[in-house]
């Protein structure tokens, strides 16, 4: 069944080329450069792939005969009025806007897959027309991808959480103090902090933790606490749990410089000690376009 798809937002990031050399002039970066240091010897090709994928996606949209819009990811404005959201980079890419999509469907497209991260992505150098082509005929599953909500004191703070929240100190070096409550269980706890996120999270930092992979269909939550500091060696009651749909996690913060690191290091959330943070199912879920066979 053919969708009605007429207007597409086109959300690009900036290499790390682009940005380090090109924009910001780095002369430690170029030096690096010109010596072939194994530190930066994959920002050349890597940025030449990601100007290729943009071109690519062009010439896509030119030949399926759609009106498109190019933004920058560090410029995303509105996503009002647009039937489909295209970001073209990797996961981080495709993170970052999907927290400004609520009913907007998306593809990711890796832009660089020798050198980035897309899990997320539902296209990748190289197939961006054909891609283009079996969404706009319909022939593509939308895949509904659970998120998270977070509540600070019974104020909303975040409603669209699609990796996880690091619930730590300000300096995730420093022990993180709190009261964590899970199937009404409290226990006190000291750690590095914890992990709670969807389905999509338990693929990334919670699975390197030590966690479980969920179906990408999964409306459960996970947490998992990192390093907890049990100097008698019984551990704690709850270091790993699954929270069911309609079941909430909460959290009284005991420090006095705590944070919440939302999908990752780029929105913190300061906490006061005596707050109370709550996790929870969030009623916004993420539509995704190509990623079912994940």
């Amino acid at each position: 069944m053919k969708r009605s798809i007429e207007r597409i937002l086109v959300v690009s990031k900036k290499s790390a080329y682009e940005l380090y050399v090109r924009q910001h002039k780095m002369r430690r970066v170029r030096e690096l450069l010109r010596k072939g240091d194994p530190s930066v010897e994959r920002l050349v090709r890597a940025d030449e792939h990601h100007r290729e994928t943009l071109a690519e996606v062009r010439a896509a949209v030119e030949a399926l005969d759609l009106h498109a819009r190019f933004r920058d990811r560090s410029q995303l404005g509105s996503v009002d009025g647009f039937d489909l959201v295209v970001t073209v980079g990797g996961d981080g890419t495709l993170l970052s806007v999907s927290h400004a999509l609520a009913a907007t469907p998306i593809l990711g497209i890796n832009s660089a897959p020798l050198d980035s991260v897309g899990f997320l992505a539902g296209a990748k150098k190289g197939e961006v027309l054909a891609k283009l082509r079996a969404i706009v005929e319909g022939r593509t599953r939308l895949q509904r991808l659970s998120r998270m909500r977070v509540m600070v004191d019974g104020r909303e703070v975040h409603r669209r959480i699609l990796n996880e929240v690091l619930f730590a100190h300000k300096s995730p070096a420093m022990t993180s103090r709190y009261f964590l409550t899970v199937d009404g269980k409290t226990e006190e706890h000291k750690s590095s902090g914890f992990y709670i996120g969807p389905a999509v999270g338990s693929t990334a930092a919670i699975r390197s933790a030590g966690g479980k992979i969920l179906p990408l269909r999964s409306r459960k939550l996970q947490l998992i606490v990192r390093e907890p500091y049990t100097p008698d060696g019984k551990g704690f009651a709850v270091e790993k749990a699954i929270i069911e749909p309609g079941t909430r996690v909460e959290v009284i913060n005991k420090m006095r410089e705590g944070s919440l690191f939302l999908d990752g290091p780029r929105q913190p959330h300061a906490l006061e000690i005596g707050q109370r943070v709550t996790f929870e199912l969030s009623p916004e879920p993420l539509f995704a376009f190509g990623i079912e066979r994940r």
